[in-house]
């Protein structure tokens, strides 16, 4: 397939953590001029192949052989003189600096012992023209999208002498228009001779941007395949080492009948903040999962954010159980068994510095007040209930949660939530940026969750899962809500319609009374 001999072999790569072996004997090849997708479930050993390859983790066996030449990295400095460089998921540029200024960081020209502003400026423009990329170099990075700010951190990877190129989920945070812009910096690239390793849980991406794909599962290789050679089906099994057909029968939870004849959980009226939504009305009832779906933008994660108090509405009411709630900080809502669990899993969510056991156990002390310490006995047995529940790997409680991945991250979240027996979940984007293994096991939990009386909005970028798991979905667009379906007869096509129409009607009253006879 490669004329050129691999810019980067790898053989018998073995990383040994305490308690966990974290690599064992793998190899991966990379060659010039291709786009390399690198697949495995959370905690299959991307991270740490990766981390290997660019100079974070030493090896404890095996080689590394970079344009012919075996190397030991024992730093990032060291990979980057080898001409390896990392763009991550989150853009790691200086905000208060100007575009130029970023791209040239670190290879500033100079002039009588200052720099050269002017060449600096202009040289910028030149590395972001060969790109494709027209920018004002002096605007301040803050200005521009997330995406932008993506192909900015790829052109300053670019300066220096740059033959392989690793994207760690580049487009997790981008939407449809901006992951096109971003691919088309990525062939450009590769056109140019580029070694790319690229690094993503859409399918859908990795199956247009790649040439090939290597597969890790526990640490081991499974296999290294040509994109045309295996269809997602056989991908998604060698990932997870098992058929994804209990995703299938997720769907009849979509189709299971909801009583709406009684109080809702939730029920917001007019709830709204101005500047970042107009009022909306959304009710949930015992047991059913509510989806919110739209653009990025649309204002779903606003509403989330409205009706758990981690944002203050100032329009509209809340009633929880029929009785007025004023939820106006999360903690009230915790209180009312309101549980909010935030899209910014590294932000607002976990604590790096603390264990597994402490990150689940957030909550529950919070709800409880400084003063009502929880027990150890207590302690432990909520922790082993729901690292088992949820399958939480590594199975160890005193582990430090920045070293999971993020799969195992999310679940102790949600496990945090689930520990204070909610009566009411709210998840936003609950499995993005984690792999199909943990979505899976994610979407299981919040169906069987649901089948047992919790009631749960679902906010995900991905229309399947929402339609997969929800019975209905309230639709939104422009900060507005344009309306609601039922999942039971909506498809994907159908979802994606009804966003895009310029006049959405309102869901029809008939379906819900449509719905209501079938539970007669």
């Amino acid at each position: 397939m490669f004329s050129s001999p691999a810019v980067v072999a790898m053989r018998g790569i073995s990383i040994q953590f305490p308690g966990v072996k974290a690599l064992d004997g793998v190899d991966f090849s990379l060659y010039p001029g291709e786009v390399h997708s690198l697949m495995g479930e959370n905690g299959a050993g991307k991270s740490t192949l990766i981390k290997a390859l660019t100079g974070v983790y030493g090896i404890d066996s095996g080689t590394i052989t970079v344009g012919g030449q075996e190397r030991t990295f024992r730093s990032t400095a060291d990979a980057q003189a080898a001409g390896i460089s990392t763009v991550y998921q989150e853009v790691n540029l200086c905000q208060n600096l100007t575009v130029g200024e970023n791209v040239m960081l670190g290879n500033e020209p100079r002039r009588m012992g200052g720099i050269d502003w002017k060449r600096l400026h202009r040289e910028a423009a030149g590395h972001l023209a060969e790109l494709g990329l027209d920018l004002d170099t002096r605007s301040v990075l803050s200005t521009h999208s997330i995406a932008v700010q993506q192909l900015i951190a790829i052109s300053r990877s670019m300066v220096v002498d740059t033959s392989v190129l690793v994207l760690d989920e580049p487009t997790s945070s981008l939407d449809r228009d901006e992951v096109q812009q971003l691919f088309t910096v990525v062939r450009r690239l590769r056109d140019r001779g580029v070694a790319i390793l690229f690094v993503s849980h859409f399918l859908d991406q990795v199956y247009e941007i790649s040439d090939r794909l290597t597969v890790l599962r526990n640490g081991s290789l499974v296999g290294e395949y040509r994109v045309g050679e295996i269809d997602r089906g056989a991908l998604v099994a060698a990932m997870i080492g098992r058929e994804l057909s209990e995703l299938d029968s997720l769907s009849a939870s979509a189709g299971r009948a909801i009583d709406r004849s009684g109080i809702p959980v939730l029920r917001a009226v007019g709830v709204g903040k101005k500047g970042m939504l107009e009022p909306i009305d959304l009710d949930v009832h015992p047991g059913e999962v509510v989806g919110l779906a739209g653009l990025l933008g649309s204002g779903r994660t606003e509403l989330a954010r409205l009706i758990t108090g981690a944002e203050r509405a100032d329009s509209g009411t809340t009633e929880v159980h029929g009785r007025v709630a004023r939820l106006t900080t999360p903690r009230h809502a915790l209180d009312r068994r309101v549980a909010f669990s935030s899209e910014d899993r590294r932000g607002e969510g976990i604590i790096g510095d603390l264990t597994v056991a402490e990150n689940i156990l957030l909550g529950v002390q919070a709800r409880r007040g400084a003063l009502r310490r929880v027990s150890k006995a207590e302690k432990d047995a909520l922790v082993s209930e729901y690292m088992t529940a949820l399958g939480v790997r590594p199975a160890d409680p005193h582990a430090l949660i920045r070293n999971l991945s993020g799969g195992n991250q999310q679940k102790v979240l949600l496990a945090r939530w689930l520990a204070t027996a909610p009566e009411l979940l709210v998840l936003d984007e609950p499995t993005r940026g984690i792999d199909v293994g943990a979505k899976a096991d994610i979407q299981r939990k919040v169906a069987e969750l649901a089948e047992k009386g919790l009631s749960v909005v679902f906010i995900s970028s991905e229309l399947e899962e929402v339609l997969r798991i929800a019975q209905r979905v309230a639709v939104l667009r422009d900060r507005h809500k344009i309306g609601e379906l039922t999942t039971v007869d909506t498809d994907v096509d159908d979802l994606v319609a009804f966003i895009a129409a310029e006049d959405s009607p309102a869901i029809e009253d008939e379906a819900l009374v449509t719905e209501q006879e079938k539970i007669a």
